[in-house]
C-alpha cells in the first residue's frame, strides 16, 4: 500500500475512534462537574472559583522538508487539578498563538459567549465583598475577560502583583 494510502486509512480510524468516544470519554462539562472542579481548586491550590487550567502545546509531527510551521499540530486543553482533561481542541497550525487559537475554537466560544453551564458567581469564604466570577485560569498568552483570568506581566511587578501570580 501507498503512504497515502495508510495515511487515509489511519486518519479515517482516528475520527471513527474519536466520533464514537468523545462523548463517554470527554462529555461535555455540566454545572455540576464545573462546581466540583471549582472545590478541587479551592482544596488543592486555595484558588477559589477556579474551573480549570488553560494552556497550548506545540505538538511536533514529521513533515516534509521546507514545509514551515504548517505541519506542526496544536493541543489546547482545558484541565481540572488532577491533570485530567475537560476540554480539548486539537489541531491548529502550529505558528498560531495561544489566544487566537482559543479565540478560534468552540471551547473559546463556549465560554466567550456563555454557552458553558458556569455556575452563577458567589462570595468568597470569609469575603464581605461583591460575588466573585467562576473562572478559566491561563497564563499570559491569553486575553484577560470576563471569565478567563491570567496572570499580571512579568515587567514592573509591585509586591501585591507578584504575590498574585
Amino acid at each position: 500500500m501507498g503512504t497515502s494510502t495508510i495515511a487515509g486509512m489511519v486518519r479515517a480510524t482516528c475520527s471513527v475512534i474519536w466520533l464514537t468516544l468523545k462523548s463517554s470519554l470527554l462529555p461535555h462539562p455540566t454545572r455540576q462537574h464545573l462546581l466540583v472542579i471549582a472545590q478541587g481548586f479551592l482544596e488543592r491550590v486555595q484558588f477559589p472559583n477556579s474551573i480549570g487550567a488553560l494552556d497550548g502545546k506545540h505538538i511536533r509531527v514529521k513533515k516534509p522538508p521546507n514545509s514551515g510551521s504548517q505541519y506542526y499540530h496544536f493541543l489546547l486543553a482545558l484541565a481540572d487539578t488532577n491533570y485530567r482533561f475537560i476540554i480539548v481542541d486539537i489541531g491548529s497550525y502550529g505558528s498560531t498563538a495561544d489566544a487566537r487559537i482559543f479565540r478560534a475554537s468552540r471551547m473559546g466560544r463556549w465560554i466567550q459567549f456563555d454557552q458553558l453551564d458556569v455556575p452563577q458567581p458567589e462570595s468568597l469564604l470569609g469575603s464581605t465583598g461583591p460575588p466573585a466570577p467562576y473562572v478559566v485560569v491561563g497564563n499570559e498568552g491569553f486575553a484577560l475577560s470576563s471569565h478567563l483570568m491570567r496572570p499580571f506581566p512579568q515587567r514592573g511587578l509591585d509586591g501585591k502583583r507578584r504575590n498574585f501570580n
